[in-house]
């Protein structure tokens, strides 16, 4: 028999947001993940990486600025924030797996997401990322081709499109491991957005929704489960005012029907809902849980969390 399959979408508190948080992070992270694979789960492991990327980003442009070679795509960065953060939490889970005397292997696959080079998206971007500029440094990047926007009274940064996944390219490999009994680190940050042109795939500017990616790959995996951790241990409605209600279960057609409300920010739980909605009405009987790291475990078992089903 098969064992339970569930892809695991790590939020930001999980990594930290500098190198030592992070090693400090993924320790913690481990520990959560090791406690699932002993309950002789599939796991599949993806990741944002908001403040590493931009960290690379940074750093790159500012090796640009001092002359030593030219911009670095932000595809490349991407990929560089794949390898960094999967050495990190690979190798956290590795040493929890030893510390515990238990023989599973751990794998982190560079991944490469698919988009459509003609998505809507590209014509409206609005995804911030990078360091911040004055308004003069950001007339530059737009007069070399940049789109740059104004991020919250902070500056401006360039911004890029967030189209939507299409096909993850190393699916195979990953499903092959996975079948092996591997704990697989996959799609990190969204995945590298690549599109088709003429027979080979080519890096284009643009971010890939985490949770979006985690949802595809829990399909295309045929997931029992899509958990998406994140900084609450619930999802809420009315979140913030006196109104304020905790939601143990979401069937699909009141999620659909909150979304439509507005009652999910779209810069953090909206995403969420959306992933764990499609997930949920990919095939009978599948649950998406909403919650915190410490309580996957117990999400799981269906005492806390929020449970996204049909």
């Amino acid at each position: 028999m098969r064992r339970k399959r569930i892809v695991i979408a790590l939020g930001g508190n999980a990594l930290g947001n500098n190198v030592a948080e992070q090693r400090e992070a993924v320790a913690r992270t481990a520990r959560v993940i090791v406690d699932l694979a002993q309950e002789d789960m599939d796991i599949i492991l993806t990741h944002g990486n908001g403040p590493q990327v931009g960290m690379i980003q940074n750093a790159m442009d500012r090796m640009s600025h001092e002359g030593e070679g030219g911009p670095v795509p932000l595809p490349t960065s991407v990929a560089m924030s794949q390898g960094y953060i999967g050495f990190d939490l690979q190798n956290a889970v590795k040493y929890e797996l030893y510390r515990r005397g238990l023989d599973r292997k751990v794998s982190t696959i560079l991944s490469q997401v698919e988009v459509d080079a003609d998505d809507p998206e590209f014509l409206n971007p609005t995804k911030p990322i990078g360091r911040f500029m004055t308004r003069e440094k950001a007339k530059k990047k737009e007069a070399a081709g940049a789109v740059c926007m104004e991020d919250a009274g902070r500056g401006y940064r360039v911004v890029v499109a967030s189209p939507e996944p299409r096909r993850i390219r190393e699916l195979e490999t990953i499903r092959t491991l996975v079948d092996a009994g591997h704990i697989v680190v996959a799609c990190g940050g969204g995945g590298i957005p690549v599109v088709w042109q003429d027979g080979k795939l080519a890096g284009i500017d643009a971010v890939i929704d985490k949770d979006k990616v985690s949802s595809l790959l829990a399909v295309s995996l045929d997931a029992d489960y899509l958990v998406i951790l994140t900084a609450v241990e619930k999802v809420a409605i009315h979140f913030g005012t006196e109104r304020q209600e905790w939601l143990s279960e979401l069937r699909v057609a009141q999620a659909e029907e909150y979304m439509a409300q507005g009652q999910f920010a779209k810069g953090s739980m909206l995403p969420k809902i959306e992933a764990a909605v499609r997930f949920a009405t990919s095939c009978e009987g599948k649950k998406a849980l909403i919650t915190l790291l410490d309580k996957a475990a117990e999400g799981i078992a269906g005492k806390t969390g929020t449970i996204i089903r049909c």
